[in-house]
């Protein structure tokens, strides 16, 4: 059994692993099974698994050794006109999904997180086998998170409501939240498990029925799942699973006609795709979670010991594969000298190796990450510097001076802004992008925006006669 050392061990330190992780950092790890068993490698639709109507495959390779674990279905336009179906007879007035109360779909979605919790140690190495982070990391991190983003949700099924309003006259006027309907979803590979309970949690909670794609170079975890989302209850059709490729399985969601929203992960340069397939077939409402290419700004008042090892977990913290990641490091000029030649030291000493060595901070690379080091002298300089991007998605900034970081904070053109830390998420917090970086937000209220129609209702009250 690995403890809170392993946290050390992965990069993130003791002091990290407390702040970061919370309660998680303090438990065990089970000892990982480096060779679990793949259970599913099919097509989900309608809580029954299915070949593709092609009947055609796709390896999922194990990035470690190059190696293909298995074979997997590999769904197409076909495919998703079938979980399309399924998901709109979920959807249909008098459906058991649609007649269910709310606090039941609450309820669902905490079993769903107990199994999920039930089921952690080996979803952890499934998740490390197929994508290659340190399975400390895919158990305490990821797996943490997940649990939690589901719980959260859980708990709104039953409060997302609407309002009255007083309008003029003898009018009662209410709003009701209603659900989209049915939403597609593409999720990528960087966090699998993670960003399916992004996208599945508000998305159920509000009471909409789902046809996921999930990456092609990770699907194992997103199948398993769905097994469990069956055995937690959730009536068939509800939620639709497909493994395939984007320009076959993706754009077949996202020009779908009877597909009422789409929510997508990914690249800036597909997000652009996503958005264009969506407004030329019905105009069907789009969140986008994209690229970015984030400043962390270090003013020379910071604490260099904790502003070394913030920036370096900032680029380098999931292989650096994150969306999110701090790849433009501004120094302030006094202080730049010193922090390049820790942050190189600090860089030099990461372990990389196989994923199921508790050693190991950096599994096998996908693209890799760059840090570039860049000097500033002033604020409104690093301010105009910071903001020269297309992106918009996150930036941070590391300084004692209180009034430095609430004006820094508020002139960064960015969707998140942390202060004095990086990659603090929690499922409260909304996360998204200005600019090129997407539209809409996840996690927290915000979320569930994007999954309700508001509806008005306007009854008139009759008045009795003197």
């Amino acid at each position: 059994m690995l403890r809170a050392a392993a946290l050390a061990a992965a990069g993130l330190g003791p002091r990290l692993g407390r702040r970061l992780l919370s309660a998680a950092a303090t438990q065990a790890v089970p000892a990982p099974n480096q060779q679990p068993e793949v259970s599913y490698n099919q097509i989900f639709i309608n809580n029954e698994w299915h070949d593709a109507v092609s009947k055609k495959t796709f390896p999922t390779i194990n990035p470690s050794t190059g190696e293909v674990i298995c074979q997997i279905a590999e769904g197409d336009k076909e495919d998703v006109d079938r979980a399309v179906k399924a998901a709109r007879a979920a959807f249909q007035l008098g459906s058991p999904w649609r007649r269910m109360d709310a606090s039941d779909r609450g309820r669902l979605l905490n079993r769903l997180a107990d199994l999920i919790e039930r089921d952690r140690t080996y979803l952890a190495a499934l998740e490390t086998l197929d994508n290659g982070k340190p399975y400390v990391i895919s158990y305490l991190v990821d797996l943490d998170m997940v649990l939690k983003c589901f719980r959260y949700y859980a708990g709104w099924a039953d409060k997302y409501h609407g309002k009255t309003i007083p309008i003029d006259g003898d009018f009662f006027s209410y709003t009701r939240h209603e659900p989209v309907g049915v939403c597609g979803q593409i999720i990528p590979w960087n966090f699998p498990l993670l960003m399916q309970a992004w996208k599945l949690g508000p998305a159920l909670a509000t009471g909409n029925v789902v046809v996921m794609k999930v990456a092609e170079q990770t699907p194992l975890t997103a199948l398993y799942v769905a097994n469990l989302i069956k055995e937690a209850g959730f009536p068939p059709g509800v939620v639709n699973i497909i493994p395939g490729f984007g320009p076959t399985a993706g754009a077949a969601i996202t020009s779908h006609e009877d597909v009422d929203k789409v929510a997508f992960t990914g690249s800036t340069e597909v997000g652009r795709l996503v958005q264009v397939a969506a407004g030329s077939s019905n105009l069907k409402r789009v969140t986008l979670e994209l690229g970015g290419k984030s400043p962390n700004i270090i003013m020379s008042d910071a604490d260099m010991n904790w502003a070394v090892e913030q920036a370096h977990f900032a680029l380098f913290f999931n292989q650096g594969q994150c969306c999110c990641a701090g790849s433009r490091t501004f120094v302030q000029e006094d202080v730049y000298a010193e922090f390049v030649e820790r942050s190189v030291a600090r860089a030099k000493s990461r372990v990389v190796g196989n994923p199921f060595d508790s050693q190991t901070e950096q599994g096998p690379q996908i693209f890799g990450p760059v840090m570039q080091i860049l000097k500033f002298k002033t604020i409104e300089e690093v301010i105009g510097r910071a903001n020269n991007s297309k992106y918009g998605l996150a930036a941070a900034v590391f300084t004692k001076d209180l009034d430095k970081a609430n004006y820094l904070s508020q002139a960064l053109q960015a969707g998140t802004v942390w202060v004095n830390c990086y990659d603090v998420f929690g499922a409260q917090s909304p996360f998204g992008g200005y600019k090129m970086s997407g539209s809409g937000r996840e996690l927290g209220e915000y979320a569930l925006q994007a999954y309700t129609e508001v509806k008005t209702v306007t009854v008139k009250v009759p008045q009795k006669n003197s």
